[in-house]
């Protein structure tokens, strides 16, 4: 099949994407070269990218073979207008405010992964189910600091079970087609468990719920929607453990490395579940006079995305509205 010849000069670059993470676009066919066309238009949208976000770097990524609304379609949470915000809020308010002390009082830079407190990086894949891995993660460190051992827990329990809904009865998890964490943790506390990840394996579609309360990894004691104040969720993360967080993912497709500091990313558009486990500071500029602040956030999209599966998100500006859909969660002691 003979190529355009706008697409020709991408032709090595694609072949070494494919050959990167094992696609299944075979050269010749017409699905290469519909996937390639894809693939140089986003080439277009990565510089685009790094010039309205200078902090970061973006390139080639798993994603640069899928439409916008391809990627969208695989990411997972539950679309929040602003009656289930409030909803949510309204139901799960907060348990506790920090003190101006405690929030004075956590460190400059802290990270739960060298605490022993965060899982290694999962792969949701085309399964729709990002909410449930932010679920699992947050629990998974909750369940570390109530009971001293971190256990990989069930996300394809979540997506085979979960069917809890939202206050306002409308935004339902739904297995690969959406869901809300905080959902999630009312079933995980209603039903009394969550499986481990060795008793019932992630298989990236949804299936007949086979839970088994015997087989259980973790139990919720209690969660909470946290305050949107920055400062705020960096107490809550160093006291209570990693947070599950909604987030809008538009940057995230091209994201390669650095600190993620778009220009122009909507608070109100959150359309994807990740976990904060950590923050710090990172220099900047030829002097490396200054430093950015930064939120460590665990992705569920396997380790070849992003810094090994993890991406850096500016702290202190309300970035892609990581402070809108914030949540804490109690493991109960065994």
């Amino acid at each position: 099949m003979k190529l355009p010849s706008e697409l020709v000069a991408h032709v090595d670059a694609f072949k070494t994407f494919v050959k990167t993470y094992e696609k299944k676009h075979v050269e010749g066919t017409a699905e290469f070269a519909k996937r390639l066309r894809i693939y140089a238009q986003n080439v277009k949208r990565a510089e685009e990218h790094a010039k309205l976000d200078p902090m970061a770097e973006h390139g080639d990524s798993p994603f640069m073979d899928l439409t916008e609304e391809e990627f969208k379609d695989m990411l997972g949470l539950k679309p929040l207008e602003q009656k289930h915000v409030d909803g949510i809020r309204n139901k799960y308010a907060a348990h506790r405010t920090y003190t101006d002390e405690e929030v004075a009082a956590a460190p400059d830079n802290f990270d739960w992964r060298e605490k022993g407190a965060v899982t290694a990086v999962k792969n949701q894949g085309q399964c729709g189910s990002c909410w449930s891995f932010s679920t699992t993660g947050a629990l998974e460190g909750a369940n570390f600091l109530a009971n001293g051992k971190l256990t990989s827990l069930s996300e394809q329990q979540l997506v085979d079970c979960d069917h809890q809904c939202d206050p306002t009865g409308e935004a339902c998890d739904s297995g690969c087609n959406g869901g809300l964490p905080a959902n999630a943790m009312e079933y995980i506390e209603s039903t009394g468990y969550l499986d481990t990840e060795e008793s019932y394996p992630y298989e990236g579609f949804g299936g007949q719920c086979k839970a088994d309360g015997s087989k259980a990894g973790a139990r919720v004691a209690n969660f909470t929607i946290v305050s949107n104040n920055e400062a705020q969720m960096q107490a809550a993360l160093v006291n209570a453990g990693p947070l599950s967080i909604g987030i809008n993912a538009a940057w995230m497709q091209t994201y390669t490395r650095g600190v993620s500091c778009p220009f122009l990313c909507s608070p109100k558009e959150l359309d994807h579940g990740v976990l904060i486990v950590g923050y710090g500071k990172e220099s900047f500029s030829l002097t490396r006079l200054h430093e950015l602040p930064y939120w460590t956030i665990k992705n569920s999209w396997g380790p070849m995305w992003g810094e090994s599966g993890y991406i850096k998100v500016c702290r202190g500006r309300g970035s892609c509205g990581l402070n809108e859909m914030v949540v804490s969660v109690e493991a109960a002691k065994a």
